[in-house]
């Protein structure tokens, strides 16, 4: 399945609405009626003692991918590493720097700073689904990593691997543009990660875990220094013409 050409969390844009106001009700749609509640309270929020386990994994500059309003990246901050943040949501970005993270607004499949030498990527929060295509991120996100660099991706809490074209909605039927997004269990995430070497999983919280390593052999390249990342902030709309589909 290709990416969806449309922008995500844009539009109606029900979901920048949900970040100002600090909660939802914001749900995925599919085009069949099913619903997927989204957890704005948990992510406008500090960093959850799950959030925070997570992160003690992290190793080396860290790059969260769909970073949402910031908790991760902000976390990551206040502890001193070099962290940044990615979003297409402008929402997003802005709410991530207002707590004193570093964010870009940016696709994961547009250039970014830092490509092949971040020591870990983190995929919470559903992320796994961005594109719709688990092949497609998986192999963007070995590109990004150091090799031997870490990926710790969180799945959904059942068995589940579907692909569909969704929305975004709110309770009172606010709509954003479509795009393609996956849902991923465990087995579904380690059935597609071909060429990653699995390092754990757990679950904890009501909540599911897995790190995976980048099997490249090892490198001299040097990780992201902060000076280098910190200048490579500069906010741009993601090109139309380059496939988008992260939060």
């Amino acid at each position: 399945m290709t990416t969806s050409p449309a922008v995500p969390w844009t539009g109606a844009d029900p979901y920048a609405a949900a970040l100002r106001a600090g909660h939802g009700p914001l749900f995925l749609r599919r085009a069949d009626g099913w619903l997927l509640p989204l957890e704005v309270e948990r992510w406008c929020a500090g960093a959850d003692p799950v959030d925070r386990a997570v992160l003690d994994r992290c190793e080396g500059a860290v790059l969260d991918v769909g970073c949402g309003p910031g908790r991760l990246v902000a976390e990551l901050a206040a502890r001193g590493r070099t962290v940044l943040g990615i979003d297409v949501s402008a929402a997003a970005v802005d709410h991530t720097v207002r707590l004193g993270g570093q964010a870009l607004r940016r696709s994961v499949f547009e250039a970014l700073p830092g490509e092949g030498r971040w020591g870990t990527v983190l995929l919470m929060d559903g992320n796994v689904g961005i594109g719709g295509d688990p092949h497609a991120l998986l192999g963007r996100v070995a590109r990004l990593l150091a090799p031997g660099g870490l990926l710790i991706a969180e799945t959904a809490p059942v068995d589940v691997d579907e692909r569909a074209d969704v929305h975004l909605t709110d309770a009172h039927e606010a709509v954003g543009a479509p795009f393609c997004w996956a849902r991923l269990g465990t087995p579904a995430l380690l059935r597609y990660a071909r060429g990653w070497q699995p390092e754990t999983q757990w679950a904890t919280g009501g909540r599911r875990f897995v790190a995976l390593r980048n099997r490249q052999a090892s490198s001299s390249a040097e990780p992201p220094k902060s000076t280098a990342v910190i200048s490579s902030q500069r906010s741009r709309k993601p090109s139309g013409d380059r496939p988008v589909a992260d939060r």
